[in-house]
């Protein structure tokens, strides 16, 4: 069988400098990892690895093998397209919630429940967890033990913590953790952690179709993922002002508003008042939103719309928005 690099799931191979799992031919028996996770995890290197039809292969193979799936996604990253592909996994399942740490202390667990049942018709156990805390994350193990499963399949997408969780789950050090890293697609295969009387899976991330950020935006890609407790910050809006966040989306509403925003506070948010503001290879796209709604922007987070009105979004991609119940 061939040798797997426990950072990222991939065969360790020393033919082909540029390609998945290469090592040097005279490291290839003594080292657990290949080049590139060494480099991510001594060096801090920021290398992407572009992974094709991806969601397709992941949903694929664990679909076939009808294991049991703990599937995460942060509290930013609710959406229809995350919640879609929970959906699509045809065995027994929970939606974990992570991040816990992240979540505003007003935003009670139950009412996320309801409110994942109510607006995307989440029928099965939702549990919430924090790696960062420790929080829950040994119960993870002990309701597995209960319902006497003994291989488990860890999903998300990119940057849901599913590494972090697992390397928490199986007490890893140093020396043999899976390669963790805000960089898409770290895990490239996957990777089966056995315990005592379990195996534990991680798999690659599912990846957003759509994201606010480009592969190549290190900077952004890291200022995106909160990383302490979540602090929303209310913008009173009127019709002659915008809402400009990280050049790259301005949101205006028709009416005299109010805008809250659920995103990391490391995000550079403005409000402007020059309503000739033209975004570079930016289009307008007009939104009918309801009292009390939530705007998502994929990849980045929601933004609590207080009052009805006509929100006209500039964006290089319709596609990242969705609008919906509002979460309060």
């Amino acid at each position: 069988m061939s040798k797997k690099c426990i950072g990222c799931g991939c065969v360790l191979q020393s033919k082909k400098v540029n390609e998945k799992g290469y090592i040097r031919e005279d490291k290839l028996d003594d080292s657990s990892y290949c080049e590139r996770c060494f480099k991510i995890i001594h060096y801090n290197e920021r290398i992407v690895t572009k992974l094709d039809n991806i969601n397709e292969y992941i949903l694929k193979e664990v679909n076939k093998k009808a294991k049991y799936v703990y599937f995460l996604v942060d509290l930013l990253n609710i959406n229809n397209e995350t919640i879609n592909t929970f959906k699509q996994i045809t065995s027994s399942k929970t939606l974990i919630i992570s991040k816990l740490d992240i979540i505003p202390k007003s935003i009670k667990e139950n009412k996320i429940i309801n409110w994942l049942k109510d607006v995307y018709g989440v029928k099965e156990e939702v549990l919430f967890q924090s790696s960062k805390k420790n929080i829950n994350t040994k119960a993870l193990l002990n309701k597995l033990e209960d319902k006497k499963i003994n291989e488990v399949y860890v999903l998300g997408y990119t940057n849901a913590g599913k590494s972090t969780l697992i390397n928490n789950l199986t007490g890893a050090t140093n020396d043999n953790k899976i390669t963790t890293s805000s960089i898409p697609n770290t895990t490239i295969d996957f990777i089966k952690i056995k315990l005592d009387n379990m195996a534990i899976i991680d798999s690659p991330g599912f990846t957003n179709v759509t994201t606010i950020y480009n592969p190549e935006e290190f900077d952004l890609i890291k200022r995106v993922m909160p990383r302490t407790f979540l602090k929303p910050v209310t913008y009173q809006v009127k019709p002659i002002s915008s809402v400009l966040i990280e050049d790259k989306v301005r949101l205006q509403s028709s009416i005299n508003n109010s805008f809250t925003l659920y995103i990391s506070n490391s995000i550079n948010v403005d409000r402007v008042f020059d309503n000739n503001l033209i975004l570079k290879d930016k289009d307008v796209i007009f939104l009918d939103v309801p009292d009390n709604s939530d705007l998502v922007i994929k990849s980045l987070g929601f933004i609590n719309i207080k009052k009805a009105c006509k929100l006209s979004v500039y964006s290089d991609n319709k596609d990242l928005f969705e609008v919906r119940k509002s979460m309060f």
